[in-house]
């Protein structure tokens, strides 16, 4: 019997948090400098706060500029605010963030791959200036090596993240190399499309004869609104889905995962079993 895991990275293999907001706040400085002309330490300290509370919204990178560009006229009164920011909470923002990232894009005139290259650049530079610096703020949670490492099953990466920096973090942070076929990044298209085509994959057909092994396909993610896109596809329905507890959701979306009775909790102390 063969084993077929599809793994986030942001969130489940890695931490990414603190470099994702640094790199935000120094894209969107870039991005609207008038903007910041006058925020002083205190203000950008209280955003990067504000954006680990937010973290699980976040879907794609670029969505980090949306979030601390709204976060900063939520705060500084004299900044011209978008017709949502008055009395917008974190809160607020957690509930609200599909409804409100629309209406952002239209209001500031935003092009979705001009932000996409902007958080791009930002890293590149970030590597070719201070590499070790870049590499120091993600951390992989603890066990996820060494389960990487030492799996027997087939691992596949399914992220919206760049690939050139997954790759940089999983070789330098955890000393493994993930084959380009077995990676799939930004650029891939959308994770339940990647799935469909791994499952349609002639080497991951289950198969019921018995000449032939049967694959158990498994999606790992912390994003709840991610798996319920993959319920949405009949297509998919033979996947068994995790929800990680250790990722960028909320309470309450655990607490949602853990009444559907598609989507299993996944501790980080099982996590290296399942991968065995």
């Amino acid at each position: 019997m063969g084993h077929l895991y599809a793994l986030d990275f942001d969130g489940v293999l890695c931490d990414t948090c603190a470099e994702t907001v640094i790199s935000a706040l120094k894209a969107a400085k870039l991005r609207w400098p008038a903007l910041f002309d006058s925020v002083d330490s205190a203000t950008e300290d209280w955003i990067v706060q504000q954006m680990i509370t937010v973290r699980p919204v976040v879907e794609h990178g670029y969505d980090t500029l949306l979030l601390v560009r709204l976060l900063l006229e939520t705060r500084v009164p004299s900044i011209k605010k978008s017709s949502v920011a008055e009395g917008l909470t974190a809160e607020g923002i957690l509930e609200n963030w599909l409804k409100l990232k629309p209406i952002l894009m239209e209001e500031w005139n935003e092009n979705k791959d001009d932000l996409i290259d902007l958080f791009g650049k930002v890293r590149d530079d970030w590597l070719e200036q201070d590499f070790p610096g870049w590499i120091e703020s993600n951390r992989f949670y603890p066990g996820v090596a060494d389960a990487l490492r030492f799996a027997s099953s087939r691992v596949y990466i399914v992220t919206l993240k760049q690939s050139r920096f997954a790759d940089a973090l999983l070789r330098e942070l955890a000393g493994i190399t993930i084959p380009p076929e077995r990676m799939y990044a930004l650029g891939s298209g959308r994770k339940i499309e990647v799935l469909k085509k791994l499952q349609k994959m002639p080497e991951h057909q289950g198969m019921t004869l018995q000449l032939r092994f049967m694959c158990i396909h498994s999606f790992v993610e912390d994003r709840f609104a991610t798996l319920k896109n993959v319920i949405k596809e009949p297509e998919l329905d033979k996947w068994s889905l995790y929800l990680v507890d250790w990722g960028y959701n909320t309470q309450k979306e655990k607490d949602e995962a853990a009444a559907n009775p598609r989507i299993q909790l996944l501790e980080l102390n099982d996590f290296s079993s399942k991968l065995k």
